[in-house]
């Protein structure tokens, strides 16, 4: 039998820097074997070095440590460089109060950190794909998400230690595939890729090849979208920054002029006045209350953004009432992570009491 043609990977050279020493996450998967491979054979000519990280992540037994011997075999074939870790995520997430993917998340981006912290690598680049990218999209907008959760996986992600890259997101899975087949590459799978606990997993079996019936082009149709979105914000954020700093005031006024910043160390606030919000188009007053409250370390979801804007009296005048929301002046709202809207006659004010614990 003829051996199979050669068929190139579709990824985003652009994100390669000359000269870069780039680690690919590798999980023994189709995805991320098939990043290593395409990048090791154009590492010349990208100019860049080449690295395999790899984490155990505690939870699949033997089997994980069967994916950890195929990426030491397929590294040593390769001739890259192989960094490993390993972390108990079970017990972390119980420790943390988290969420086993969450801790998984967490663990991850520590482990990375590290490599780019230590100077063993300057980028870390991940295999999330078009079809990745498709299911995190439908997943924001099952949850309901703003602008920026809809741009769903940015290409980069820039980090105190270093960059996050996701080259692969032009890619199809069917692209993979073709690829790794074209090789006679092998590629591990991991047993929970098929348990339904996981919504990813229930979006990606269920839920996407329903869409596919209406649109069998749905991964990238939903891909542009996501990228659409993420231009959209990216154009926001210079005039939110800008607005933010002419209207927002610090604290609360105090008697006989001038403004209190804080009533102790964990307290956070800020003000603005209603009549300047009211000059201001029903989009701008929300990302400038989302922006206010997230520098304070806390995201609001559009649930919460319209209470304080019927709180304030600026919410769209089709709003069903809501009999939890106060709308009279000298009115207070309590919402979430320590946040607390207040309505004076003059002044919209967010306050965030911090508890110590993280936000998410």
């Amino acid at each position: 039998m003829p051996a199979p043609s050669r068929v190139s990977l579709p990824f985003n050279r652009s994100l390669m820097k000359m000269g870069e020493r780039i680690a690919v996450a590798v999980s023994g998967g189709a995805d991320s074997t098939a990043l290593l491979l395409a990048l090791r054979e154009e590492a010349a000519v990208l100019g860049i070095g080449i690295s395999a990280a790899h984490l155990q992540h505690g939870i699949r037994g033997e089997e994980a440590d069967g994916d950890l011997e195929f990426l030491r075999e397929l590294c040593s074939r390769l001739d890259v460089p192989f960094h490993v870790d390993r972390v108990d995520v079970p017990a972390q997430a119980a420790g943390n109060g988290e969420t086993i993917e969450e801790a998984a998340r967490n663990a991850r981006l520590e482990f990375f950190d590290r490599l780019m912290q230590q100077g063993i690598v300057h980028s870390i680049a991940t295999a999330h794909t078009q079809d990745d990218q498709a299911e995190t999209v439908m997943m924001k907008l099952i949850r309901g998400a703003w602008t920026e959760g809809l741009g769903g996986i940015s290409p980069v992600m820039e980090r105190a230690s270093g960059r996050l890259i996701r080259p692969l997101l032009p890619a199809s899975r069917q692209d993979v595939l073709a690829f790794l087949k074209s090789r006679n590459q092998t590629w591990c799978e991991d047993s929970t890729n098929a348990s339904t606990v996981y919504t990813r997993n229930r979006v990606r079996g269920a839920l996407m090849p329903l869409l596919r019936e209406f649109n069998p082009s749905i991964g990238a149709t939903l891909s542009a979208t996501a990228e659409l979105a993420r231009e959209e914000h990216a154009r926001w954020q210079p005039e939110i920054a800008r607005l933010l700093q002419q209207l927002v005031m610090p604290g609360k006024p105090v008697r006989g002029g001038g403004r209190a910043v804080a009533t102790s160390p964990e307290e956070q606030g800020v003000a603005f006045e209603l009549e300047r919000l009211r000059g201001l188009d029903l989009p701008t007053r929300r990302r400038l209350i989302r922006a206010a409250v997230e520098r304070m370390g806390v995201r609001l979801g559009a649930s919460e953004t319209l209470r304080i804007l019927m709180l304030a009296g600026l919410a769209p005048p089709e709003t069903p009432p809501d009999p939890t929301v106060p709308t009279k002046p000298n009115s207070r709202l309590q919402l979430a992570h320590g946040v607390r809207a207040e309505r004076s006659v003059r002044e919209l004010r967010l306050v965030r009491v911090s508890d110590g614990g993280p936000n998410r």
